[in-house]
C-alpha cells in the first residue's frame, strides 16, 4: 500500500496567448496521503482546475513533475485512468431519462464489467449512495442532491483508489448537502483518498484533513484545518448583539475593520468586525454611541476568518 498517492514537484502550466504566456500554475509543489480528503481552496481561476486536469492526465504539465500512485502523470496516464475518477458539481452528465438503475448499468458496460457482475455491483453501489428505493425511478425525477450522489454511486464503479470531487454540494439544499457529506467521510473511512474543491469553508473544516490554498497558480498555506486557524490567532475578531439606532452612521464609521451587520428583527443587530487590540470595555464603550450593546464577546477564528486573512496578500 502507498502511503503518498499523490507527489507533486515543481509542477508549472502556462498557457500561450497572443499577449504572451498565461501562467496557470507557478512552481506549485505538495503531496496527499493515502485516505486522506485533501481540500483545494481557491477563488475561480486561482489553478484548481488546472492541479487536477493534470493530475487526473487530462492536460499535460508545461514543466514539474506529478506522480499519481506512484505513476507519472505524462507517461503512464492510462495506468492512472483506471484507478481513479471524478465528479463534477452540478448536475451536468445525467441521462434524465434513465431510471438510476439504468443509467448504472449503461456506465458499467462503459467501465467493462463482466455481464454477470453488473447487477449486484449496481444494488451495492446504490444502497450505499443511499438511493436503493429510487433505483426505478427516472432520473429526471430526481433531487439535485439525489442526482449528486447518483454521481458517486457511478464513480465508484471502476473501484476507484482515489476520487476527486469538484464542489459537490454546489446548489445543494442543507439536507441534501449534509447527506453528500455523510457519503464523503464513508467513502474516506474506506480507505478512498479524495481531493476535495469547494468554496464552502465550513464544509472544508469539516471533512478536510488537510488543506492547501491556492491562488495566482501558487500555494500559499498547507496544513491542517486546526492549524491554519491557529496561525491567525492573533487577529482580534469580535461579535456583538446590539439593539442599533444608527445602523447607517455604524456602517460608514472607520473604527472597525470588515465589519458585517446582520439585520436581526428590528431594531437588533448581530456584528461582526475586527479592531485593533482594543479592550472590550473600549469597544462597548464605542459601541454604544450608536445604540445598546447586548452582548460582546471575543470569536473564535474560522476557516472562512483565515482563508480570507492569508489570501488577502497571497500571489
Amino acid at each position: 500500500m502507498l502511503d503518498i498517492v499523490i507527489e507533486v514537484k515543481n509542477l508549472t502550466r502556462f498557457y500561450k496567448l497572443k499577449e504572451g504566456n498565461k501562467i496557470a500554475l507557478d512552481n506549485v509543489s505538495f503531496d496527499v496521503k493515502q485516505g486522506e480528503v485533501f481540500g483545494l481552496l481557491g477563488p475561480n481561476g486561482a489553478g484548481k482546475t488546472t492541479t487536477i486536469k493534470i493530475l487526473t492526465t487530462l492536460l499535460l504539465p508545461t514543466a514539474g513533475e506529478a506522480k499519481v500512485l506512484g505513476l507519472d502523470v505524462v507517461t503512464e496516464s492510462q495506468k492512472i485512468r483506471d484507478n481513479i475518477n471524478f465528479v463534477y458539481g452540478g448536475e451536468r452528465g445525467v441521462y434524465g431519462r434513465l431510471t438510476g438503475k439504468e443509467y448504472m448499468y449503461y456506465f458499467c458496460t462503459l467501465y467493462k464489467v463482466k455481464h454477470r457482475e453488473q447487477q449486484a455491483l449496481i444494488e451495492r453501489l446504490l444502497d450505499l449512495v443511499g438511493l436503493k428505493d429510487a433505483e426505478n425511478q427516472i432520473i429526471h425525477t430526481y433531487s439535485k442532491g439525489m442526482i449528486q450522489r447518483l454521481h458517486i454511486a457511478r464513480s465508484l464503479i471502476n473501484e476507484p483508489k482515489l476520487l476527486f470531487l469538484d464542489e459537490p454540494t454546489i446548489g445543494l439544499d442543507p439536507v441534501g448537502a449534509k447527506l453528500l457529506r455523510d457519503l464523503v467521510r464513508e467513502l474516506s473511512n474506506r480507505g478512498i483518498t479524495i481531493i476535495l474543491t469547494t468554496h464552502y469553508m465550513q464544509e472544508a473544516d469539516d471533512l478536510c484533513d488537510r488543506i492547501a490554498f491556492i491562488r495566482d497558480g501558487k500555494i500559499s498555506t498547507i496544513g491542517e484545518p486546526i492549524q491554519i486557524k491557529e496561525s491567525c490567532n492573533h487577529l482580534n475578531l469580535y461579535e456583538a448583539f446590539m439593539s442599533l439606532d444608527q445602523t447607517n452612521a455604524l456602517q460608514k464609521d472607520k473604527m472597525f475593520k470588515n465589519l458585517e451587520v446582520d439585520e436581526l428583527k428590528d431594531p437588533f443587530v448581530h456584528l461582526k468586525f475586527e479592531t485593533d487590540s482594543l479592550a472590550e470595555t473600549e469597544i462597548t464603550s464605542y459601541l454604544e454611541q450608536f445604540g445598546q450593546v447586548l452582548k460582546l464577546r471575543k470569536r473564535e477564528i474560522s476557516l472562512e476568518d483565515a482563508y480570507i486573512y492569508l489570501m488577502k496578500d497571497a500571489g
